[in-house]
């Protein structure tokens, strides 16, 4: 089995539970997905496939070593590529598409993308530090305060909290609960946020994977 599927995040929503509670839902593009390649335990030491997303739009123009790597699986160049686990890739084979059918309604996922870039932030935004008094004169509203010590060993720490730049990092959401799949449209809604803006790519696993691996 295949672990997960890469995804575009098309944005959020809200649907209404049994007891008439308003349920925060994001909307995913899961896939369509082709196996590109194959990892073995035998030749590369660990069992995966490497997955590529279909999009509408093709690739125009790719460089002759990517062209070569696509048709020597016999698909078309995609944009996206993503190495994911898999149980028994004995079971797939190049060419194969995967799709949002792998994920059941009420079982839970990780989501992995890129958070939204915010620039340059101070140490009370990027930290949540308490900052100083708010109160005249104080001088000391919104700055870090002190960073090392004079004498020894004289010098900032490696790794001091510190204003600098805020966001675009790998982000990973944990036990998102599937709510619905649609087949046909290739979307996956799953309960509370995922990281990243509209349109950003995005890895959704499956938990249980995660489990079985872990054992």
């Amino acid at each position: 089995m295949v672990e997960g599927l890469i995804g575009i995040k098309i944005g959020m929503s809200q649907q209404f539970d049994d007891a008439g509670n308003v349920v925060p839902v994001t909307v995913l593009q899961a896939g369509p997905c082709t196996v590109i390649q194959k990892k073995t335990a035998e030749r590369d030491g660990y069992a995966a496939v490497q997955l590529g997303l279909v999009e509408a739009r093709a690739v125009r123009k790719a460089p002759k070593a990517q062209a070569g790597h696509f048709r020597k699986a016999g698909v078309p160049v995609v944009k996206r590529l993503q190495e994911v686990g898999c149980t028994d890739p004995a079971a797939v084979k190049e060419g194969d598409q995967v799709l949002v059918d792998i994920f059941e309604v009420g079982e839970t996922v990780r989501v992995v993308g890129t958070s939204k870039g915010k620039g340059f932030a101070g140490v009370m935004k990027r930290h949540h530090f308490a900052g100083g008094d708010a109160a005249h004169g104080s001088m000391f509203h919104r700055a870090p305060g002190s960073i090392g010590a004079s004498s020894y060993p004289s010098r900032v720490i490696k790794g001091m909290r510190m204003a600098g730049h805020l966001g675009h990092g790998r982000v990973t959401v944990r036990n998102l609960e599937v709510v619905a799949t649609d087949k046909e449209r290739h979307l996956l809604v799953v309960k509370g946020a995922v990281p990243g803006a509209k349109g950003g790519y995005v890895l959704i696993k499956k938990s249980s994977f995660a489990a079985a691996k872990a054992k």
